[in-house]
């Protein structure tokens, strides 16, 4: 292979996109490659704003779609699940055999090699990929999920079916080169089967339009100029970004390679440009999340930062609420509690006016905050108007999603759950808003926020505080729920704590039988006996929660922990080629069901690599 980009960003991360389905002969999903309910996993070739995911497996090349088709679930499943909308997309020879490739993998390109000679493919735009075709005579084959389709001069085209809905999206493929043959013929499994030949000259390619519209893109650019200007957006993302030490920099571009590859293009519900969690595993932008992932991006743009905070206040309640996801479909509000049929609200835990301030750190876009400001006054008082079912002025849980904390053990004796972290959050909520008043100069709003948080604080300790045990134990019908995790130490990110109770606090975390593991945090303690490290929420290490406690660490004047615990986060996200969900605490190695090219692990690791580089903590 010949080619070599001329940005020394994608350079350095050839290869790094594999392209491959983490299951089939992962004896961590147990069926095979792409067979109808299987879980997925890997690293696809995507573009900013497409929903289009390019994996390949032993057969070839097939594409999947980040979306999530909720209407038509019954028939396809849901998007962890279903099958690709191409399939089987093979490139073959004079003779309609399929090549043997050899693929290598840039943020903007795949570059293909074969007997007959090279491929490539790129992005034209966010609905449609671009082929250049080898001078030669060969072609392409696929299976696209469709009812119906019809060929052309110049290709074919696939419309759904409006009386049947079985084509979902809309799929055209359009060539220059000369055509030598074009076949579409009934599969299996309502899919058709395209064969394509041509007899292709030096100028030739082939574009696939995969588009829920009704108009396609047909119209064939030079391939040279699709290249050039896909190497040159990616260039400008990466090279916006501030620069880190050595030690730190592949993985680093690879985490930037995330976060843009996985911006979902605003679309019905999803009213901004704003960052999946993972296009793979969880399609749609959920709050906790966002608030993250605006934490990187405020070091390349303010505007998409700000945006990842807007998307979610665009679908606040009346009451103040802010919903626990956005789809393209709709929202999420109220889910059913487990064991008692009856839905609830669910949300996330109230990060955001700790992130806007944050953006605002860095910008000092004084009016994005006299913006955001009243809605946060609203969802504050959410908190404690709906939430506090005793009046005793302490706020709880009401749901386990809403605590992002899904299968902790501190839910295993039902709900609602008066939880120290929830708590927590709502002080830090509370100091930020001080802050955020103090700038646009509503000094009485500060006082009052910050005598607030104050009163919680003090609250906080009165109701949860065990001498004995130096935690802070959640409460259920104001009993104890006995289970020790970093959640029951999460009042000493306030920075409010006495200094005595925040030094029993951090010998907890110090410990090597409870927090400090080979790769810590662990969510649950290790002589827990509810521990296990494999398990979501009740046991692996999540780098958001290690994050928010190197920031409280060194708030309260524990520097050297907080810089041990910022090393070690950095050194486990380094550990692996991909940059997952969730850790194991012991071996570092990310468990069964962690979810690959992971957002908010993306943004920790950006975060924390360039205060590192900068001699920072917080």
């Amino acid at each position: 292979m010949n080619y070599t980009p001329n940005s020394p960003f994608l350079q350095k991360l050839r290869g790094r996109i594999t392209l491959q389905e983490v299951n089939g002969s992962d004896p961590r999903f147990g069926s095979s490659t792409n067979a109808p309910g299987v879980p997925i996993s890997g690293i696809p070739f995507s573009e900013r704003g497409s929903r289009l995911l390019v994996f390949r497996n032993q057969a070839g090349l097939y594409i999947r779609l980040a979306e999530r088709w909720a209407k038509w679930e019954e028939e396809v499943g849901d998007y962890r699940h279903r099958g690709p909308v191409i399939q089987d997309l093979v490139f073959t020879d004079a003779e309609g055999a399929p090549l043997d490739f050899t693929l290598t993998a840039y943020p903007h390109a795949l570059w293909i090699e074969t007997r007959c000679g090279e491929f490539w493919i790129t992005f034209f735009d966010a609905e449609t990929l671009y082929f250049k075709l080898p001078c030669a005579r060969g072609g392409i084959s696929f299976r696209v999920y469709a009812a119906q389709g019809r060929a052309d001069r110049r290709g074919g085209e696939f419309k759904g079916d409006p009386e049947h809905q079985r084509t979902h999206r809309n799929v055209a493929y359009t060539t220059n080169a000369r055509i030598v043959s074009n076949e579409i013929a009934p599969d299996t499994a309502g899919y058709a089967r395209v064969r394509l030949q041509v007899q292709a000259t030096a100028d030739a390619g082939l574009i696939l339009n995969i588009t829920p519209r009704l108009g396609f893109n047909r119209s064939l650019p030079r391939g040279e100029d699709v290249l050039r200007a896909a190497e040159q957006r990616w260039h400008a993302w990466f090279a916006a970004a501030p620069t880190v030490d050595a030690p730190y920099a592949t993985q680093y571009y690879y985490a930037w390679w995330i976060l843009r590859m996985g911006l979902l293009s605003p679309r019905f519900f999803l009213t901004r440009e704003a960052m999946a969690p993972s296009v793979i595993h969880y399609v749609g932008v959920w709050q906790w999340d966002a608030f993250f992932h605006a934490l990187a991006y405020r070091y390349v743009d303010p505007q998409l930062a700000e945006d990842q905070l807007r998307v979610m206040l665009d679908h606040q309640r009346e009451d103040g609420m802010i919903p626990d996801a956005v789809y393209d479909e709709g929202v999420v509000m109220r889910w059913k509690l487990s064991g008692t049929g009856r839905e609830v609200d669910i949300t996330k835990p109230p990060l955001i006016a700790w992130a806007a301030l944050k953006l605002y750190a860095s910008h000092g876009r004084r009016d994005f905050l006299d913006e955001i400001y009243e809605p946060l006054c609203r969802w504050n008082a959410w908190w404690f108007e709906k939430n506090d079912d005793d009046r005793d002025g302490i706020v709880q849980y009401g749901h386990p999603f809403s605590a992002g904390t899904d299968d902790s053990p501190l839910w295993d004796d039902g709900m609602p759950v008066e939880s120290p972290d929830i708590n927590t959050y709502l002080v830090m909520q509370m100091d930020a808003l001080a802050r955020m008043a103090e700038i646009l100069g509503l000094n009485d709003d500060a006082a009052q926020w910050r005598g607030r948080a104050d009163t919680l604080t003090q609250k906080m300790i009165a109701h949860f505080w065990d001498e004995h045990a130096g935690v802070f134990w959640a409460m259920r019908d104001h009993q104890r729920v006995r289970a020790l995790t970093p959640f029951n130490l999460f009042p000493l990110l306030t920075g409010r704590l006495p200094r005595a109770l925040a030094d029993r606090v951090v010998a907890h975390l110090r410990a090597a039988d409870e927090f400090w593991t080979a790769y810590p945090l662990p969510t649950v303690a290790k002589r827990d006996p509810k521990y296990d490290p494999n398990q979501m929420w009740r046991g692996p290490t999540w780098v958001n929660v290690n994050y928010l406690f190197i920031e409280g660490l060194a708030r309260g004047g524990y520097l050297d922990l907080a810089r041990a615990l910022r090393d070690k986060t950095l050194e486990l996200l380094m550990r692996h080629s991909d940059i997952y969900e969730y850790y194991n605490p012991e071996t570092g190695n990310p468990p069964p069901r962690a979810a690959s090219v992971f957002g908010w692990s993306s943004a920790v690791f950006v975060d924390l690599a360039i205060k590192a580089s900068r001699g920072e903590i917080i």
